[in-house]
């Protein structure tokens, strides 16, 4: 028997049932790690232009690596601080970046150890991200050691998809493909 759109099911005095309101879209969050890589310019315009169109934000994770001066306790630590004072203007210049070209400010992220393994934390440790934007080097070395690890053996520990932005595209190139 087929149903009929006029005919209300609810009884006599009861009301008719309610459509299930559609669950919220979850805000899309685009993870970004900033380097000094010159590629990294491409990764963030691309995961700026991604957010922006999907009302979406962008995440940045920097990751200091360990310095290898252990035994200096004195050296090592005026080391990390000016390393991290570093970071922080660079996250400073690149947030201002990513809140003109987004509309939104980003979430900053700040860990120290090896940028794999921080990297693969963070994302386990914040179910918020989405995606993580990884702009590959052009060199011939490679698409670069994280793009390398993430998509080779440690693949399958990732828990969000990587989309890898070729670090040879120009900004126009990535307007027409974000």
């Amino acid at each position: 028997m087929m149903a009929d759109p006029e005919h209300n099911p609810a009884a006599p005095g009861e009301s008719p049932p309610q459509a299930a309101e559609p669950p919220r879209q979850q805000e899309r969050v685009f993870l970004v790690v900033i380097d000094d890589s010159p590629e990294l310019k491409i990764a963030i315009r691309y995961a700026c232009r991604r957010a922006f169109r999907s009302n979406g934000r962008v995440a940045m994770v920097h990751v200091m690596e360990p310095t290898g001066f252990g035994d200096w306790m004195g050296v090592n630590q005026l080391m990390k601080d000016e390393a991290r004072q570093q970071a922080e203007a660079t996250m400073q210049k690149m947030a201002t970046e990513v809140n003109k070209l987004s509309g939104k400010m980003p979430m900053l992220y700040f860990r120290e150890g090896d940028r794999r393994d921080e990297l693969l934390k963070l994302i386990e440790e914040e179910p918020g991200i989405s995606i993580l934007v990884l702009a590959a080097s052009t060199g011939p070395k490679g698409p670069g050691p994280l793009v390398s690890a993430l998509t080779g053996k440690y693949i399958g520990k990732m828990r969000v998809p990587i989309t890898i932005v070729p670090g040879n595209l120009t900004l126009e190139d990535v307007e027409h493909v974000a």
